[in-house]
Protein backbone atom coordinates (compact mmCIF):
# COMPACT_ATOMS: atom_id res chain seq x y z
CA UNK A 1 0.00 0.00 0.00
CA UNK A 2 2.41 2.42 0.96
CA UNK A 3 4.12 1.71 -2.92
CA UNK A 4 1.27 2.96 -4.21
CA UNK A 5 1.00 6.01 -2.49
CA UNK A 6 5.03 6.58 -3.09
CA UNK A 7 3.72 5.99 -7.18
CA UNK A 8 1.20 8.55 -6.57
CA UNK A 9 3.23 11.25 -4.98
CA UNK A 10 5.80 10.10 -7.89
CA UNK A 11 3.45 9.79 -11.19
CA UNK A 12 -0.01 11.34 -9.78
CA UNK A 13 0.67 14.58 -11.07
CA UNK A 14 1.37 13.54 -14.03
CA UNK A 15 -2.04 11.60 -14.40
CA UNK A 16 -3.48 14.36 -13.09
CA UNK A 17 -2.49 16.47 -15.72
CA UNK A 18 -2.99 13.84 -18.84
CA UNK A 19 -6.48 12.74 -17.26
CA UNK A 20 -7.80 16.64 -16.82
CA UNK A 21 -6.81 17.16 -20.55
CA UNK A 22 -10.47 15.57 -21.02
CA UNK A 23 -12.14 15.97 -18.24
CA UNK A 24 -10.23 15.34 -14.58
CA UNK A 25 -13.71 15.15 -12.31
CA UNK A 26 -12.77 11.94 -10.99
CA UNK A 27 -8.46 12.82 -11.03
CA UNK A 28 -9.40 15.19 -9.36
CA UNK A 29 -11.25 13.97 -6.84
CA UNK A 30 -8.37 11.56 -6.25
CA UNK A 31 -6.27 14.16 -6.12
CA UNK A 32 -8.74 16.23 -3.46
CA UNK A 33 -8.56 13.40 -1.18
CA UNK A 34 -5.04 12.21 -1.26
CA UNK A 35 -4.01 15.84 -0.19
CA UNK A 36 -6.79 15.31 2.69
CA UNK A 37 -4.19 12.48 3.61
CA UNK A 38 -1.34 14.37 3.30
CA UNK A 39 0.09 12.00 0.14
CA UNK A 40 -0.31 15.31 -2.46
CA UNK A 41 -0.33 18.51 -2.22
CA UNK A 42 -3.65 20.67 -2.71
CA UNK A 43 -2.27 23.40 -3.97
CA UNK A 44 -0.35 21.91 -6.82
CA UNK A 45 -2.89 19.36 -7.64
CA UNK A 46 -5.52 22.00 -7.93
CA UNK A 47 -3.12 23.86 -10.85
CA UNK A 48 -2.01 21.13 -12.03
CA UNK A 49 -5.85 19.90 -13.10
CA UNK A 50 -6.47 24.12 -13.82
CA UNK A 51 -4.04 24.43 -16.31
CA UNK A 52 -4.79 20.95 -17.85
CA UNK A 53 -8.62 22.01 -17.92
CA UNK A 54 -8.35 25.19 -19.58
CA UNK A 55 -5.70 23.63 -22.42
CA UNK A 56 -7.79 20.82 -23.21
CA UNK A 57 -11.01 22.72 -23.78
CA UNK A 58 -8.98 25.12 -25.83
CA UNK A 59 -7.27 22.88 -27.73
CA UNK A 60 -10.50 20.92 -28.50
CA UNK A 61 -12.10 23.98 -29.90
CA UNK A 62 -9.26 24.97 -31.86
CA UNK A 63 -9.09 21.19 -33.21
CA UNK A 64 -13.00 21.67 -34.54
CA UNK A 65 -12.33 25.15 -35.85
CA UNK A 66 -9.24 24.58 -38.18
CA UNK A 67 -9.19 20.81 -38.85
CA UNK A 68 -12.81 20.19 -38.99
CA UNK A 69 -12.67 17.57 -41.71
CA UNK A 70 -10.54 15.59 -39.46
CA UNK A 71 -12.50 16.06 -36.37
CA UNK A 72 -15.88 15.34 -38.24
CA UNK A 73 -14.56 12.10 -39.43
CA UNK A 74 -14.15 11.54 -35.65
CA UNK A 75 -17.47 12.77 -34.50
CA UNK A 76 -19.57 10.57 -37.35
CA UNK A 77 -21.12 8.48 -34.57
CA UNK A 78 -21.76 11.64 -32.04
CA UNK A 79 -24.30 13.57 -34.49
CA UNK A 80 -26.89 13.52 -32.36
CA UNK A 81 -24.92 14.31 -29.25
CA UNK A 82 -23.04 16.93 -30.93
CA UNK A 83 -26.82 18.37 -31.95
CA UNK A 84 -27.87 18.49 -28.34
CA UNK A 85 -24.67 20.72 -27.24
CA UNK A 86 -25.50 22.92 -30.31
CA UNK A 87 -29.19 23.28 -28.92
CA UNK A 88 -27.89 23.44 -25.29
CA UNK A 89 -25.39 26.18 -26.50
CA UNK A 90 -28.50 27.89 -27.65
CA UNK A 91 -30.57 27.58 -24.61
CA UNK A 92 -28.10 28.49 -22.31
CA UNK A 93 -25.67 31.00 -23.93
CA UNK A 94 -21.75 31.26 -22.43
CA UNK A 95 -23.22 30.03 -19.16
CA UNK A 96 -22.19 26.38 -21.09
CA UNK A 97 -19.29 26.57 -21.15
CA UNK A 98 -19.35 26.99 -17.05
CA UNK A 99 -21.82 24.01 -16.86
CA UNK A 100 -20.11 21.86 -19.47
CA UNK A 101 -17.43 21.83 -16.60
CA UNK A 102 -19.26 19.41 -14.65
CA UNK A 103 -21.72 17.28 -16.65
CA UNK A 104 -20.37 14.34 -17.63
CA UNK A 105 -21.16 13.09 -21.32
CA UNK A 106 -20.94 16.39 -22.91
CA UNK A 107 -17.78 17.66 -21.66
CA UNK A 108 -15.66 17.03 -24.71
CA UNK A 109 -18.33 18.07 -27.05
CA UNK A 110 -19.43 21.31 -26.00
CA UNK A 111 -16.07 22.86 -26.84
CA UNK A 112 -16.17 21.19 -30.35
CA UNK A 113 -19.53 22.01 -30.99
CA UNK A 114 -18.87 26.10 -29.87
CA UNK A 115 -15.32 25.93 -32.28
CA UNK A 116 -17.97 24.45 -35.14
CA UNK A 117 -19.38 27.81 -34.95
CA UNK A 118 -18.20 31.22 -35.57
CA UNK A 119 -17.99 31.92 -31.69
CA UNK A 120 -15.29 33.98 -30.65
CA UNK A 121 -12.21 32.43 -29.52
CA UNK A 122 -10.85 35.29 -27.52
CA UNK A 123 -14.53 35.03 -25.90
CA UNK A 124 -14.06 31.01 -25.40
CA UNK A 125 -11.12 31.41 -23.81
CA UNK A 126 -11.14 33.91 -21.52
CA UNK A 127 -14.95 32.71 -20.20
CA UNK A 128 -13.11 29.08 -20.36
CA UNK A 129 -9.94 29.54 -18.40
CA UNK A 130 -12.83 31.40 -15.56
CA UNK A 131 -14.73 28.17 -15.99
CA UNK A 132 -12.17 25.85 -15.43
CA UNK A 133 -10.73 28.01 -12.17
CA UNK A 134 -14.54 27.89 -11.00
CA UNK A 135 -14.22 24.04 -11.37
CA UNK A 136 -10.84 23.37 -9.75
CA UNK A 137 -12.05 25.09 -6.40
CA UNK A 138 -15.67 23.18 -6.32
CA UNK A 139 -14.01 20.04 -7.08
CA UNK A 140 -10.85 20.36 -5.74
CA UNK A 141 -11.70 21.89 -2.29
CA UNK A 142 -14.90 20.50 -2.26
CA UNK A 143 -12.98 16.91 -2.37
CA UNK A 144 -10.44 17.95 0.25
CA UNK A 145 -12.73 19.04 3.01
CA UNK A 146 -15.16 15.98 2.11
CA UNK A 147 -12.07 13.76 2.05
CA UNK A 148 -13.50 11.59 5.62
CA UNK A 149 -16.40 11.02 4.02
CA UNK A 150 -15.25 9.82 0.75
CA UNK A 151 -12.56 7.71 2.57
CA UNK A 152 -15.08 5.93 4.31
CA UNK A 153 -16.65 5.33 1.26
CA UNK A 154 -14.22 3.46 -0.54
CA UNK A 155 -13.47 1.83 2.47
CA UNK A 156 -17.23 0.26 2.29
CA UNK A 157 -16.10 -0.23 -1.28
CA UNK A 158 -13.31 -2.19 -0.80
CA UNK A 159 -14.92 -4.37 1.89
CA UNK A 160 -18.22 -4.74 -0.33
CA UNK A 161 -16.64 -4.85 -3.66
CA UNK A 162 -20.14 -5.83 -4.94
CA UNK A 163 -20.98 -2.34 -3.96
CA UNK A 164 -18.96 -0.19 -7.00
CA UNK A 165 -20.33 -1.98 -10.03
CA UNK A 166 -23.95 -1.19 -8.60
CA UNK A 167 -22.89 2.71 -8.37
CA UNK A 168 -21.09 2.59 -12.16
CA UNK A 169 -24.18 0.94 -13.37
CA UNK A 170 -26.67 3.32 -12.12
CA UNK A 171 -24.72 5.99 -12.63
CA UNK A 172 -23.23 4.87 -16.43
CA UNK A 173 -27.43 4.05 -17.12
CA UNK A 174 -28.45 7.13 -15.96
CA UNK A 175 -26.22 9.11 -17.79
CA UNK A 176 -27.11 7.21 -21.11
CA UNK A 177 -30.42 7.27 -21.02
CA UNK A 178 -30.19 11.10 -20.26
CA UNK A 179 -28.11 11.15 -23.49
CA UNK A 180 -30.39 8.92 -25.97
CA UNK A 181 -33.56 10.72 -24.51
CA UNK A 182 -31.88 14.12 -25.08
CA UNK A 183 -31.00 12.85 -28.89
CA UNK A 184 -33.71 10.77 -29.40
CA UNK A 185 -35.34 11.80 -33.11
CA UNK A 186 -38.91 13.20 -32.58
CA UNK A 187 -41.89 11.65 -34.28
CA UNK A 188 -44.07 14.11 -35.44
Amino acid sequence: MEDTFSNLATYGYIGLFLYSLGGGFVALIGAGVLSYMGKMDLQTSMAVAFVANALGDVLLFYMARYQKSMMMDGLRKHRRKLALSHIMMKKYGSWIILIQKFVYGIKTLIPIAIGLTKYDFKKFAILNVASAAVWTLVVGLGSYYSGEPLMKLATLIGEKPWIAPIILVVFGGSLWLYLEKATKKKKY
